[in-house]
């Protein structure tokens, strides 16, 4: 009888454990998690609302040595440009919680891209880290990419060579370069997952 129970008691733990954990990880070439988050730009945007485009998810902090790295360098905002040339919406996300290294306002995220070069299609603020949690994003840099379909393509890092150091910019595999070659030449994109590496995403708490 007692074991009965218990066996009722673990099941009904599995049961309300099982949802948290498939939404834990986005699983690439499954649909990717739909959100809709503030925009630099004014109003919201829904992923849903990008269907039929390529979509990039960048997940950023200024304020993080390797995020510098790869914006002091010019690296991510020639892939930015590498990436509008091929009509694929890049978006900045910011998952950084208020008073947490990162988290800026509009303005201040818009003045950071100009003073960067960068060109993402629009910054997009999650303070309270829903939407980060949503894709298990753990470090900045990080980046997704989601085909016209709405199927998770790519998550991963940026490059292979895990530092902040610039000059390992030339001989690490840029992954995200070569994932924009593939997609242009109809390719599937080679290498799917890679690990994502820089400073942690500041979620609140």
């Amino acid at each position: 009888m007692i074991s009965q129970r218990l066996f009722g008691l673990m099941t009904l733990s599995l049961m309300l454990l099982m949802p948290a954990a498939a939404k834990a990880e986005p699983v690439v070439g499954q649909p990717a998690p739909a959100f809709s988050a503030a925009a630099a730009e004014g109003g919201t945007l829904s992923l849903a609302a990008l269907r039929g485009k390529t979509v990039i998810l960048e997940w950023t902090n200024a304020d993080c040595p390797f995020v510098q790295k790869h914006y002091q360098s010019g690296n991510i905002p020639n892939l930015q440009k590498q990436a509008q040339s091929q009509n694929i919406v890049w978006l900045q996300i910011i998952s950084s919680a208020p008073g947490k290294q990162g988290f800026v306002d509009a303005a201040t995220a818009k003045k950071l891209n100009q003073e960067r070069n960068a060109t993402p299609a629009n910054t997009l603020f999650d303070p309270d880290g829903a939407v980060g949690k949503l894709y298990g994003a753990t470090n900045t840099p990080q980046l997704f990419i989601i085909d016209p379909n709405g199927v998770l393509l790519y998550k991963g890092g940026i490059d292979s060579i895990a530092s902040a150091d610039q000059a390992d910019i030339a001989t690490a595999e840029n992954y995200i370069s070569s994932a924009l070659k593939e997609l242009a030449a109809g390719k599937p994109i080679s290498k799917a997952v890679t690990k994502p590496y820089g400073c942690t995403v500041k979620y609140a708490g």
